[in-house]
């Protein structure tokens, strides 16, 4: 697998015969149900941003669990050798994970995206539950969506979200993801263009963290 080309967010899955021996070098995992069948069950875990000092030549996973285990974010730094990448469901195909009081909302942001070509696809509660059954969605769970854009963001897209997000019966969060694998905050880039016309937003990747600004965020996702 080409580690290179990993960005936040991706799934990966690990070979389960490593994954029994990364358990076993991790006693302070020792007791906590899901781990040991985790990779045998094929489900995946999510790239994280790398913490400073991690060896670069290692992939930086995450695995969050549900919160009647704490709700405990797990961390690995684990060789490429022993991964494969993992496609990422799409909220369509998670919808049936979610509550059904969440399904008009659902409905409504899937009839967003089509309108403006843009899949939203889950990185939260919903996508975990989704992928293994576990309870990690609660009544005061957030509903957390990637937007993955190829060229200049639609003009009136974040308006339209955020009126869906004023009548929602969760919060709505969540981030644009740019072509160069930067991530931005849906709601930051909104407050950014509107009310300081261009103002600067924080644009996470998987290797740092910069300020851009919002006019900028435009030309450069249509650059790629």
């Amino acid at each position: 697998m080409d580690a290179a080309r990993l960005r936040r967010h991706d799934l990966v899955r690990v070979d389960p015969t490593a994954w029994t021996a990364i358990l076993a070098a991790r006693p302070d995992l020792a007791g906590l149900a899901p781990l040991p069948g985790w990779a045998a069950s094929g489900w995946p875990l999510i790239l994280r941003r790398r913490a400073p000092g991690e060896d670069r030549a290692r992939v930086p996973l995450g695995l969050p669990l549900p919160p009647t285990l704490g709700k405990r974010r797990i961390g690995f730094a684990l060789p490429p050798g022993i991964l494969t990448p993992c496609p990422a469901p799409t909220l369509a195909e998670t919808r049936a994970a979610a509550p059904p009081a969440w399904h008009s909302t659902l409905d409504a942001l899937l009839a967003l995206g089509a309108r403006h070509g843009l899949v939203p696809c889950p990185f939260g509660g919903l996508l975990w539950q989704a992928l293994t059954g576990l309870p990690y969605l609660t009544a005061t769970s957030d509903l957390d969506l990637l937007w993955r854009v190829a060229g200049p963001l639609p003009n009136t897209f974040l308006g339209e979200l955020a009126a869906l997000a004023a009548t929602a019966p969760m919060r709505l969060d969540g981030e644009i993801l740019l072509p160069d694998g930067g991530g931005v905050q849906w709601r930051e880039w909104q407050k950014a263009g509107t009310e300081a016309g261009n103002g600067d937003v924080l644009v996470k990747h998987r290797d740092r963290l910069e300020m851009r600004a919002v006019a900028g965020l435009s030309l450069a996702s249509g650059a790629a």
